[in-house]
């Protein structure tokens, strides 16, 4: 596996505080993403905007306008941890695909591949720069333009189930199931304009728990503990 996209929840991010950031919990992300860069491995990272924004939540605002906030709050998430992960020792960047000053630069395929080939690791911030689309969607979107491997999704949960496994305690895990089926049984794994766009592009995705010990790693390697994905 040469190349692959890292979807991170911003709650995830957040920790138990729910809000912000837990800094321990943005460090060991960033030493799992080190070895698989000092193994030679590319590594593109989405992350959501959900410990600072749920725009969905709220009547009072126009849709349109919270989704820009929402594309805001990844931008902020991005740089905070992109600086956590300069602090370990690795190069990144991060790539918008509006412009945000002097703070990012404007998302192409060849720039996010000339910083690959610098052994960079390259941030996806803002989603698809329109509203109406979840960070979901940026990720596959750009998982497929820079024709990344895997969609590694790391999550408060350990994998992709047949029903919500906190209201269930009979909830079914999934080891192994087609991006079609998720599609068919209306699994809450990704929305359903990223599941169908996966689909139709064949792109394979691992769920795991962000909690699992070295999840990251052991999701590239395939020796982990959530759901594979296929894109059969």
């Amino acid at each position: 596996m040469k190349r692959v996209m890292l979807k991170l929840s911003g709650e995830a991010l957040a920790g138990e505080k729910k809000t912000g950031f837990d800094e321990a919990t943005v460090r060991k992300v960033a030493l799992q993403v080190k070895k698989l860069v000092d193994d030679k491995i590319e590594v593109g990272i989405v992350i959501g905007g959900g410990n600072f924004w749920r725009g969905r939540t709220s009547e009072n605002i126009d849709r349109t306008k919270a989704d820009q906030i929402g594309m805001l709050a990844t931008i902020m998430n991005c740089i905070y941890v992109s600086e956590i992960f300069r602090s370990v020792g690795m190069m990144t960047n991060i790539l918008t695909p509006f412009e945000v000053g002097s703070f990012t630069k404007l998302f192409s395929k060849d720039r996010a591949n000339k910083y690959f080939a610098h052994g960079q690791v390259v941030f996806f911030a803002g989603g698809t720069g329109h509203p109406y689309f979840s960070t979901d969607t940026g990720v596959v979107l750009r998982a497929i333009e820079i024709e990344a491997d895997t969609i590694l999704l790391a999550k408060a949960i350990d994998g992709v189930y047949d029903s919500d496994p906190k209201s269930n305690p009979n909830a079914k895990k999934y080891d192994k199931l087609s991006i079609s089926e998720i599609v068919d049984k209306k699994l809450q794994v990704i929305d359903l304009a990223a599941s169908i766009l996966a689909m139709e592009n064949k792109v394979p995705m691992r769920v795991f728990s962000l909690n699992e010990e070295n999840g990251i790693i052991n999701a590239v390697s395939g020796d982990f503990k959530g759901t594979e994905i296929t894109c059969e």
